[in-house]
């Protein structure tokens, strides 16, 4: 029997005609918890959010998400570094997203000790927990572009099968995580799987200049902000819209049988990739507003050039980004001016 068949097969006869399949999330809160949950929730899924509310705009989402699905939506406030209560939270579910984390490399490298504890620790813990109490759960880990270090200016996809080059206390921290979370597969026969995220833009996304920065931009441009450029503007990124990725969660874990101890690199790939000179100037195109900024040195560990082969997702999952980012872009303006 095909190795998903019998996954399906088996969790059907396990939850029979019961109660509705249940999904914890770590980091529910934020903006990719957030789209997840919503989009599990269409699926038929109960949420279960797990965060520690510490990011700006987290207690937004909260609230919407709880106000549009009272009844399919249970709100935890902890922490994934608290090790010692995470058992009781991942008992009982049908499968963990583990989206929490320290999300920004500057901060990284001013205070690697929290960095690391987030992200690395936080991950163990994370994943001890399923081990001892939830063994056989799909267990699906947001780790990053990052993994791959700052890259040559060479101008092609990147495959899983570049090598790794942790840079920045954040490309170390996410990476052992991401090792750790292949590994448990291979040495503890667990159901875990890797992304390796590249610039996931869309609603509910409140951006800094440190993290999240379509939508940064955006929020700034919309409120007549100057902007700071790090670099010359000209870094490309892949653009992948959280409606897209949140899609890809699902199929991850409907289909563990194929995805279990594998790692797949995610984004907009080479059809929706663009240098951050071009999505300001969009931006401003679409919001008739005049963009203002700067220019400043590079940051450490930035990627000069980046973009996902997804050919591997494609190949595997039958999954492609549907929303491009000429659209996603215009529903993320129409969702920020709604809240600015």
């Amino acid at each position: 029997m095909d190795p998903n068949a019998r996954y399906v097969k088996e969790r059907v006869e396990r939850l029979g005609d019961g109660p509705e399949r249940r999904v914890l999330i770590s980091g529910g809160a934020g903006f990719l918890g957030v789209n997840a949950a919503a989009h599990l929730i269409k699926e038929g899924w109960h949420v279960t959010l797990l965060d520690n509310l510490s990011r700006p705009g987290t207690e937004r989402n909260l609230k919407w998400l709880i106000t549009r699905y009272p009844n399919r939506v249970t709100f935890i406030k902890e922490d994934v570094r608290n090790a010692s209560a995470l058992a009781e939270h991942v008992r009982d579910q049908d499968a963990v997203l583990h989206l929490a984390g320290q999300v920004a490399v500057t901060t990284s490298l001013v205070d690697p000790d929290t960095d690391f504890d987030v992200n690395a620790r936080g991950t163990l813990n994370m994943l001890e927990a399923v081990r001892a109490h939830n063994h056989d759960a799909p267990f699906v880990f947001s780790s990053t572009n990052k993994v791959y270090g700052k890259l040559d200016k060479n101008n092609s996809a990147c495959k899983e099968t570049q090598p790794l080059d942790f840079h920045s206390p954040y490309g170390c921290s996410k990476g052992a995580a991401d090792q750790y979370v292949r590994d448990y597969a291979r040495c503890f026969d667990m159901n875990t799987v890797v992304l390796r995220q590249s610039c996931i833009y869309g609603a509910h996304q409140y951006g800094t200049e440190d993290q999240g920065w379509v939508a940064h931009f955006v929020h700034s441009i919309l409120k007549d902000r100057g902007l700071t450029i790090y670099g010359d503007g000209t870094q490309v990124r892949d653009l992948l819209d959280a409606r897209d990725l949140s899609a890809l969660y699902s199929i991850v874990i409907d289909k563990i049988g194929i995805t279990r101890g594998e790692v797949y690199n995610v984004g907009g790939g080479p059809e929706n990739q663009r240098n951050l000179l071009e999505v300001i100037d969009q931006i401003g195109e679409l919001t008739g507003k005049k963009p203002e900024y700067k220019f400043a040195d590079w940051r450490e560990g930035d990627q000069a050039y980046y973009v996902s082969d997804i050919t591997k997702a494609k190949r595997d999952l039958g999954w492609e980004p549907k929303f491009d980012f000429d659209h996603g872009l215009r529903d993320l303006i129409a969702w920020a001016e709604s809240v600015n």
